[in-house]
């Protein structure tokens, strides 16, 4: 068995939304016991779509294997005392009920610090457990908007080419899943001190944090919108067999680019010299880009980049992204055995040795591990 850097811990989890069960994805992934605490209907997650040949929710899949189940719920005459064994015995608890419901629970933030003083209480809501949204309800296509990055999508070249098309959100839970992550990350923050302790997380918070540039672009007077939002020059660029994305910001970068093209005359001109003159004659030099890029194949062109130092690389269509070299040598995607067949889910995208660690295929059904109500206490929370 693999020694993971949370082995030892236990986390409780009650999810319904993907941020808080992102969270505990990641625990789980690294080593923490990670048990669900499912209602008797299950986790909401369960039947989210889109779903596996047989059923399965695809995205619960991803989110919880690894995980452990226990039902106990919230409707039971039961439920805190349940609530109350198993937190005795763990080192962390994962919530996302909405604070109006908590104190009735018996899960508000006065409550468990004072039943559970070891434990670091992960509260992990759409606007945060504190301020005038604090019980605001928030789905992933309100909480991708409330971050900022919503308002800019499409841009570029998909503005371009659909100029009318109406603002869209990222494909997925791309807000929801950057909330889970970084409470996961404040958590086990808070598990380093050793100490119990309340974590507030927002998935808002989480997002504007990512799309700080259009936030820091709007300080200075600037409102991007996504129909101007794009690169002077470069960017998407096609070529006779795809797409690359091209970026080139500093001076060594640009010069590079100019060998890559065998563009003397661009070297020569004084009115390129500096970045500011560059920008001004950005559909210029866009043209030329274009055009002397679309015989050319990406594999060839994203090399000769590389070698002269400027940014470039393919833009991945999805199956490139599971097949690509770099991809596969990381082993960024393992491959699982569930009822519904094989299928591939990302393992955790950073290391903490050679290998990636192995992702669990175990996926528990709901209340798979029910004797954990019942037996007697074996262990001692250690945060």
């Amino acid at each position: 068995m693999i020694d993971k850097p949370l082995t030892g811990l236990r986390v409780i989890e009650r999810a319904t939304g993907v941020a808080a069960a992102q969270a505990g994805r990641l625990m789980c992934q690294m080593g923490a016991e990670v048990i669900m605490a499912e209602p008797s209907a299950g986790c909401p997650l369960r039947e989210e779509p889109p779903l596996l040949p047989r059923g399965q929710s695809a995205l619960f899949t991803y989110l919880s294997l690894g995980k452990r189940s226990v039902v106990t719920d919230p409707a039971g005459a039961d439920f805190q005392q349940n609530m109350h064994k198993l937190l005795a015995e763990s080192d962390a608890f994962i919530d996302d009920t909405p604070v109006s419901d908590r104190a009735a629970l018996g899960l508000d933030e006065a409550r468990i610090a004072k039943d559970h003083p070891h434990i670091v209480h992960l509260s992990v809501l759409p606007f945060g457990a504190f301020g005038p949204k604090a019980n605001w309800k928030g789905d992933e296509i309100n909480l991708i908007h409330a971050g900022g990055e919503g308002f800019l999508l499409p841009n570029g070249l998909t503005a371009d080419l659909f100029p009318d098309r109406a603002p869209l959100k990222i494909a997925g839970h791309f807000a929801e899943m950057q909330g889970g992550t970084t409470a996961a990350m404040a958590a086990m923050a808070a598990l380093w001190t050793g100490k119990g302790q309340y974590v507030d997380a927002s998935v808002q918070d989480a997002n504007a944090a990512v799309g700080a540039f259009a936030i820091q672009r709007f300080g200075d007077g600037s409102v991007e919108h996504r129909l101007t939002r794009s690169f002077k020059f470069g960017g998407v660029v096609e070529c006779a067999d795809g797409y690359v994305e091209l970026l080139t910001l500093e001076k060594r970068q640009w010069l590079g680019l100019i060998e890559l093209l065998g563009a003397e005359d661009w070297a020569q001109d004084p009115e390129l010299a500096d970045e500011v003159g560059r920008s001004m004659r950005g559909a210029e030099i866009n043209q030329r880009i274009r055009e002397w890029a679309r015989h050319r194949k990406v594999e060839d062109l994203v090399a000769q980049a590389q070698t002269l130092g400027v940014p470039m690389a393919r833009y991945n269509a999805p199956e490139q992204v599971l097949t690509g070299l770099q991809e596969t040598s990381r082993g960024i995607f393992a491959t699982v055995h569930t009822p519904d067949g094989p299928v591939q889910v990302q393992s955790l995208p950073f290391r903490f040795g050679p290998d990636a660690l192995p992702v669990s295929e175990t996926l528990a059904g709901i209340g798979a591990d029910q004797s954990l109500l019942s037996c007697q206490p074996s262990r001692r929370a250690t945060a």
